[in-house]
């Protein structure tokens, strides 16, 4: 059976992937990692080790003690934080990333699953239906980190035989875990406010697209292409999205379950990083050499938040 290792385990997207690795592979074949202190839903079903990824010692440790064939490497600082603090961005986004595949060369493991962003696209791409390949010059800290990790890991792959592989995520809306500083952070948080306070105040104007996608979809495309025949992959960083919308779009589709809704704008500096960023994605590359395709639209979406978050808060709506 594949084993994995997964960084980050604690993040919005690892909370997740770990249970759906778990559940498919085994628990004990999935190892969580990360620096704090896990929740019990990393603990409970497989085993967490704490690791630095600025450690190259330890990472090889960790991956020989455990006979990891996988390392998805989760681990990041994402786009609102890394404005704020672009120094910890490079020690955690690409020197963390030079460490994890530096280690796959090593060690000559199966594969290294690192994700992308749309922040690694920028003001010079076409912003309307972004092709899979294209110019890319972000102008964001977390952005430039994610193009350097797309070219270094491709580089890998032609130059050592690495099969690296890589997700360009758009916004990721969860209804477990809570995001962790960046753009499209919205997104999630219009849910619990929703459902709390009955309004809530965006930190995005109106009319500011972005592609989105569910978790659900966001497991899924991960696993997908985890498991897709390297053979038929002519790239190796793909596009993926599954929806786009824009602030009052999402608040439109939330007031058709709670009428009593509203929405203000107060937007701050991200939203100079957001108009930079693609307003929708063509995926159509990780269609044709993965089998690519999303489950949820954001009707589908919103409904499905909204009663996950009211059993989990209590709330009636």
């Amino acid at each position: 059976m594949t084993r994995f290792l997964v960084t980050g385990s604690y993040g919005q997207i690892g909370t997740e992937l770990v249970g759906a690795l778990r559940k498919k592979y085994g628990g004990k074949n999935v190892i969580a990692t990360g620096r704090k202190k896990p929740p019990e839903i990393l603990t409970k079903d497989g085993p967490y080790l704490h690791l630095d990824i600025l450690d190259p010692n330890q990472i090889h440790s960790m991956l020989v003690n455990n006979d990891i064939d996988i390392i998805i490497h989760n681990a990041s600082v994402l786009s609102g934080v890394g404005e704020k603090n672009p120094q910890l961005a490079y020690r955690t986004n690409v020197e963390g990333g030079y460490n994890i595949l530096e280690a796959a060369r090593v060690l000559k493991l199966d594969q290294v699953m690192i994700p992308s962003s749309i922040a690694a696209f920028g003001p010079s791409t076409p912003r309307e239906n972004t092709p899979n390949d294209v110019i890319m010059r972000p102008t964001s800290a977390y952005g430039v980190t994610k193009v350097f990790i797309e070219l270094w890991g491709e580089y890998y792959t032609k130059r050592f035989g690495v099969d690296f592989r890589s997700l360009r995520y758009p916004g990721i809306i969860s209804s477990e875990a809570l995001p962790g500083g960046g753009t499209t952070d919205y997104a999630v948080e219009i849910f619990y406010e929703a459902l709390k306070n009955k309004k809530y105040t965006s930190f995005l104007d109106k009319g500011t697209y972005l592609p989105m996608m569910y978790m659900p979809d966001c497991i899924k495309c991960t696993i997908d292409l985890i498991e897709a025949d390297e053979s038929k992959l002519k790239h190796r960083s793909f596009n993926i999205t599954a929806m786009s919308f824009a602030p009052e779009e999402i608040a439109a589709e939330i007031k058709k379950h709670i009428p009593e809704f509203e929405m203000s704008y107060e937007p701050d500096f991200r939203q100079a990083i957001a108009e930079t960023w693609p307003a929708s994605l063509d995926d159509s590359v990780a269609t044709e050499e993965w089998g690519w395709t999303p489950d949820y639209d954001l009707a589908a979406m919103t409904k499905d938040m909204l009663e996950k978050l009211s059993k989990k808060l209590g709330i009636k709506y």
